[in-house]
């Protein structure tokens, strides 16, 4: 029989405009206090910034950021074309 698996909590993270490591220490501190309750932290619109300091500090993985969400609540990267075969002609 398996463990029932954490519910998740999405913490919206677009207010972290300068994030620092005091801020990913209160966040993983609060993942720490989640998990001892049943519960799993998800962060919701992480900053460019704030992902390469989870990661540099090897706590994206503790850390995870909320994927999915519908297509326009994405944001589309700029200077990414369409993918094609190599030859045929632009469209």
């Amino acid at each position: 029989m398996r463990a029932p698996q954490p519910s998740p909590i999405v913490c919206d993270v677009a207010a972290l405009a300068e994030p620092s490591l005091e801020t990913i220490d209160g966040l993983a501190r609060l993942q720490l206090t989640a998990r001892r309750h049943g519960l799993e932290l998800r962060l919701r619109h992480a900053s460019e910034e704030l992902q390469e300091l989870l990661a540099f500090a090897g706590l994206n993985e503790v850390l995870r950021l909320e994927t999915g969400g519908e297509p326009e609540e994405r944001e589309e990267r700029l200077g990414v074309e369409e993918e094609r075969e190599l030859g045929d002609p632009a469209g």
